[in-house]
């Protein structure tokens, strides 16, 4: 079978085309490949404002998203609010020639709204199609561990407990098998007496999952008998968040112990944790990726913003000396210089070819992947050290028999220090030292990002440099004393103890990748001990004085 490709697409006649869309029930990963796709080609966006932000990011500049609006007063007041108006939008959109994409929460096939909408596209001729996600019934005990069959197979019911009636209650509480209640925080206690009352025994083990697939997922065990006494005693009810949805699953495969072992996903060891990435928008990217993968939640705050050097010519210079042959080496000691660099080639018309016959020399592993990006493979990266030191180390001395030339080019920022140049010159090079880019700081963050980083709002900082401690405290306040400290390095956590910082934890090796890694190993280490003496697992963030536990939003 062949890949879906734009082909697939509905052709757009005079009335226009709609896609019914299934977002998922909150990760943005859970979108299908046949989603992004058709999200890519829209021409009027109308989705639910729960999914809104999930599906925006894969549409295209420019595309049109009117707002649906709530009509249903009693629903708003309930803090449900109940969108009508969705097909007046879709209608009116389709019958301007143009292509709707119509996102729901979970799967199209187990909306009713949706269904109507389907219904009015036939009635008119608009082409229409559906493009499934990800049930959210489905997809959330997935996420809490909840698996609902076996090998022996099961007899699966979905329940949703503001439509159902006794007739539904009573076939599924005469049942045995496993029971998926779609409900709020506040009426599934009511849903599970309602089983009780259908013949289900109290004991019968069940969970009940809020915010499912997102980082602020929350599971509790519970029986049909205790699940209120469970919410009460975990603080969430009585709540003004109690119009949440959530959804409980009953049955024997439920039980505690089994999924205690399969709960996969709110057991990673920085799950939830909102975690400050202090560095540029550039380099954040792939930090923040791999902090996801772990569980947290990565807030980007720049605390260095990259600018041109004052004066050009010497960069000018010095990439004109590249093509004419005037260098031996060229050495790149950050992303940034990779950029000014390529910045600058773009502007001569030039590429990589031009580093024809030139060594290069790269620290650190993201440095050597952009030059890779670029189309140049570097020919030294330090085996040890990824510093100005270690790459030193592997550097070699210049021969005169075996090196025609004998100069480097090194570009750099305005600040770096003199270590690689000095080293250079006593292995007997002579150095280009050029300032390719100035850093400076950046502008403070939003007031709510700077009474969070003071007053504890994060559960950790990631400093991967002197000057981001310098820069963040500058610019934002000296990080609560709750607040775990990882530091890249050395050098790095002596500037933060400098500012009155407890470091907590500190790579093993230079590498932003690395401190991850540690910090989500001091994660884990944290969650276990918390296991083992039978505590609730909490995020540092939750222990500073006087904060409250965390409502689920």
């Amino acid at each position: 079978m062949s890949p879906t490709t734009s082909s697939n697409l509905p052709a757009v006649s005079a009335h226009g085309c709609v896609t019914f869309l299934g977002a998922g029930p909150g990760d943005p990963g859970l979108l299908t490949l046949r989603a992004v796709e058709a999200l890519a080609s829209a021409d009027v966006l109308i989705a639910e404002p729960a999914v809104l932000d999930v599906v925006r990011a894969h549409a295209r500049a420019g595309v049109d998203t009117p707002q649906l609006t709530v009509v249903d007063e009693a629903s708003a007041t309930a803090g449900v609010p109940v969108l009508r108006d969705a097909a007046n939008l879709v209608m009116e959109a389709a019958r301007s020639g143009r292509r709707v994409v119509r996102a729901v929460f979970g799967d199209p096939g187990l909306d009713g709204s949706a269904g109507e909408e389907m219904l009015a596209c036939a009635a008119e001729g608009i082409t229409f199609e559906v493009v499934p996600g990800v049930a959210t019934a489905v997809g959330v005990p997935a996420y809490a561990g909840v698996p609902l069959s076996d090998t022996k197979g099961a007899d699966v019911r979905f329940v949703d407990a503001r439509s159902a009636g006794e007739r539904c209650w009573t076939e599924v509480g005469a049942s045995d098998g496993t029971v998926v209640v779609s409900a709020t925080l506040e009426t599934v206690a009511a849903a599970a007496g309602e089983l009780v009352a259908a013949g289900r025994k109290p004991d019968t083990p069940m969970t009940v999952t809020v915010a499912g697939t997102t980082t602020r997922q929350r599971t509790w065990n519970a029986t049909l008998g205790s699940v209120a006494q469970v919410l009460k005693q975990a603080k969430v009810l009585p709540s003004p968040d109690g119009h949440q949805p959530v959804i409980a699953v009953v049955g024997e495969r439920t039980a505690a112990a089994q999924r205690d072992q399969l709960s996969w996903f709110e057991s990673k060891p920085l799950f939830g944790w909102r975690v400050l990435v202090p560095r540029t928008k550039e380099q954040a990217a792939s930090l923040s990726d791999q902090l996801r993968s772990y569980g947290a939640v990565p807030h980007e705050v720049p605390t260095i913003a990259v600018e041109p050097p004052r004066t050009p010519q010497q960069m000018e210079r010095a990439v004109k000396g590249l093509v004419t042959g005037r260098y031996e080496w060229i050495a790149f000691t950050s992303v940034n210089a990779v950029k000014a660099v390529r910045e600058k080639f773009e502007e001569y018309g030039l590429d990589a070819r031009a580093f024809a016959g030139i060594k290069v020399a790269a620290v650190g592993e993201q440095t050597a992947a952009a030059l890779v990006e670029f189309g140049v493979k570097p020919d030294l990266v330090p085996s040890g050290e990824q510093s100005a030191a270690g790459l030193l180390e592997d550097w070699p001395p210049y021969d005169p028999v075996f090196d025609p030339i004998d100069r480097v080019f090194l570009p750099r920022a305005d600040i770096a220090t003199e270590t690689l140049v000095a080293g250079l010159i006593e292995l007997g090079w002579e150095v280009d030292d050029v300032t390719a880019y100035r850093t400076v700081r950046a502008s403070p963050p939003p007031a709510d990002t700077r009474e969070a980083i003071k007053g504890g709002g994060f559960d950790a900082v990631l400093f991967t440099s002197s000057s981001t401690v310098r820069n963040l405290v500058g610019i934002a306040g000296k990080p609560h004393n709750v607040t775990v400290i990882a530091c890249i390095g050395p050098a790095t956590a002596k500037t933060a103890e400098e500012h009155g910082l407890r470091v907590d934890v500190m790579a093993p090796e230079p590498s932003v990748l690395k401190l991850a890694e540690a910090l989500a190993e001091f994660g884990a280490a944290r969650r276990d001990a918390a296991v083992e003496a039978g505590e609730h697992v909490t995020r540092p963030s939750e222990r500073r004085p006087g904060a409250r536990r965390r409502r689920t939003t």
